[in-house]
Parts: structure tokens; sequence; C-alpha cells
């Protein structure tokens, strides 16, 4: 049986891993290690997405968070390898973007072991972003390179991957299955819109959490005065990143609203199913919201999801409260039509354990 160590370590790894693991357990033919970095720590954002979601518990948790980006990734790098050395596996699965991403990635290839990138292909072309950086090396060391979208494989094609020795699919993405799958059980699962009293109510979902804004006070600033306008006509609901809430308290920013503790998986469906838009610095949610059919406001520049803005379902306002507001009124109440396609059908996972059963 070939076996498979899987390196996840903050909350969209392992919604995204929640749905490959499902398939490969059902497959019978891979044996799959998970190693947990550690790099969300929190209780909420991290060991209740195993329970929520029924991946199974980490074989490995290196409890490696609160660093600076240099010092988590060399320690993820120096763990990850010896559990490797333990494991010896046949290759390693890395999710994503982020510094355990690179730590997985840069770990099994110096050990000469094979590695396959879920979700490889994304360009914001912000070389500022830790998360570009740590994609764009990934992709470029991995062996199976798994696209959710078509505009993933022309990046990689126009960086010369045509001429590297790796593979490339474009199997779709694998959040959607999730998003397909949790999606049919989560009101049986969360009760947060009763309990918020929002049934029946319009409101927009809002999440802040990326460094570009949460360490830049001014964009922090115009992002809250931003949502404290939108709430002051329609109900703002920001399940609120604890780093976030720290440099606000921290800063005296306040919020004309109570936002409230981070939610799981499920709580965070129900919210996007019944809320009227999203706000958010979130690559993940910005797809989420287009899967529930809800139009996004992305606090960002630029986006990896350029699909979404050239078809007219996000759009980019960085941290400009003017653009901001202008894009809550235009979406306010423009019913949403979407594509059903754009992101796949939904069985991205049963593609990448079909191909990684033969590889």
């Amino acid at each position: 049986m070939k076996k498979i160590v899987t390196v996840i370590g903050a909350r969209p790894q392992f919604i995204k891993a929640a749905a490959v693991s499902r398939v490969l357990r059902k497959s019978g033919m891979i044996r799959e290690i998970i190693i947990h970095t550690g790099q969300h720590f929190d209780n909420n954002m991290s060991s209740v997405f195993f329970d929520e979601m029924d991946i199974p518990e980490p074989d490995h948790n290196l409890e490696i968070n609160s660093l600076s980006h240099g010092a988590m990734t060399g320690r993820m790098l120096e763990k990850i390898e010896e559990v490797l050395r333990q494991e010896n596996p046949d290759l390693v699965m890395v999710y994503g973007d982020t510094n355990s991403t690179l730590a997985g990635a840069l770990a099994a290839k110096k050990l000469e072991i094979r590695v396959a990138h879920v979700e490889a292909g994304l360009r914001s072309f912000n070389m500022k972003m830790p998360e570009e950086i740590n994609r764009i090396l990934t992709d470029r060391i991995s062996d199976l390179l798994f696209c959710p979208t078509d505009n993933a494989v022309r990046n990689l094609q126009k960086e010369g991957f045509g001429e590297f020795k790796c593979e490339v699919h474009q199997v779709g993405d694998v959040m959607y299955d999730a998003a397909l799958f949790y999606g049919a059980r989560s009101s049986q699962r969360s009760d947060i819109i009763s309990r918020l009293n929002l049934s029946d109510r319009d409101f927009v979902l809002s999440t802040v959490h990326r460094q570009e804004n949460t360490d830049n006070i001014d964009k922090l600033n115009n992002i809250v005065s931003a949502l404290n306008e939108i709430n002051n006509n329609m109900p703002v609901v920001l399940p609120l990143h604890p780093r976030t809430r720290k440099i606000l308290d921290m800063h005296a920013i306040t919020t004309g609203f109570e936002p409230i503790e981070p939610v799981g998986y499920f709580e965070i469906i129900e919210l996007l199913k019944h809320c009227r838009m999203v706000v958010t610095d979130s690559g993940g949610m910005q797809k989420e919201a287009y899967f529930f059919r809800k139009y996004c406001l992305t606090l960002r520049d630029e986006t990896e999801w350029v699909e979404l803005t050239e078809y007219g379902f996000n759009q980019l306002c960085g941290a400009d409260k003017g653009t901001i507001l202008s894009g809550y009124h235009h979406f306010r109440n423009k019913p949403f039509s979407g594509i059903k396609s754009l992101y796949g059908e939904g069985n991205a996972a049963s593609i990448i354990a079909g191909i990684l059963s033969n590889a």
C-alpha cells in the first residue's frame, strides 16, 4: 500500500485536506499520515475542524506557532524532516500557500521524496505577499501540480513548467467538493443563525486577518470605518481572528458592532448561506462566497481568483473606504447569477486520488 504524508497547518488546509482524505480512505489503496504543524493553534481555529469535519486526528502535531515567518518556516522544516525520516513515505502532499506548505515541500524535496501540491498555479503577482512567495517556490519543486482552474494551468505554462520534470493536472477545486459535501449537512450541525438572531434578516459576513491589512493601521482603520458604516445600514457579522482582535485592542480601534469569536466550518457555511454578501481579505472565502451564490468585496488590491472579478462576482476594494462602500451599495440588492462549472464539478478529490494511486 502506498504511503502519503499530508502536511497541514491552517484553516483552509483543513478544509481541502478533509475533502481529499475522505476519498483516500475510501479507496483503500493509500495510507495517509497527517502532520499538523500547529500554525493555527487556537481551538476554534484548529482542533475543532478535525472534530467537525471527520478528519482523522493528526499522527504528528508539531505545535509550531507564534513565530516570525523565517523562524516558523525554519522550525517546521526541521521538525517535518524528522517525521519524514521516521515515516519514509512515497510522496508528500501539501496544500495552498502557507508557511506549512513551503516547509513541507522543502523538507520532502531535500530528502528526495516526491511532492504533490494541491492548489498549484495560483498567482497574485504581488511579491510583497508571503503567500505568493510560498506558492511560487512550492510549485517549482513539486512533482505533481494539481491546479484548480484553467487560469492556474496557464500561469504555469507561462512560467515554463512544460519544460520541467513534473506533471500538471487541472483537477478542479477541492474546496468546492467540501462546500457541496458539508453544505448539505451544515444546517443539522450548526444553530448559529438562530443563536445570533439572524433568521429572516439580511446581514454582511466579514473576515479580516491578512497581514497587509492588520499590520497597516491606516488600512485597518479604513476597513473598520467602512464596516461600521455598512453596519448602520445592514448588520455586519465579523468572526474575529485572535491576531486581529489583539491589534484592534492595541490601537484602540473600535467597531460599532460586537464581533463574534472565531467559528467552525459548519458555522461559516451557515453564515455564507444566509448572508447578503461577503466582505473579506481571505483567499478561500472569496471562492466560498461564490459557491454559496453571494457577491464578494475583497479587501485586497489583487486576487488569485481572477475569474471571479472577470465575471463580476467579486470586486477588489483594497482598504479604500469609499470603494468598499460603493461596492456594498452596488451588490446590496443585485440578484446573483453564477456559472456552474467555474471550479469544476465537485469531484476534484476523486480525480486527485486516482492520479495519486497511479503515481
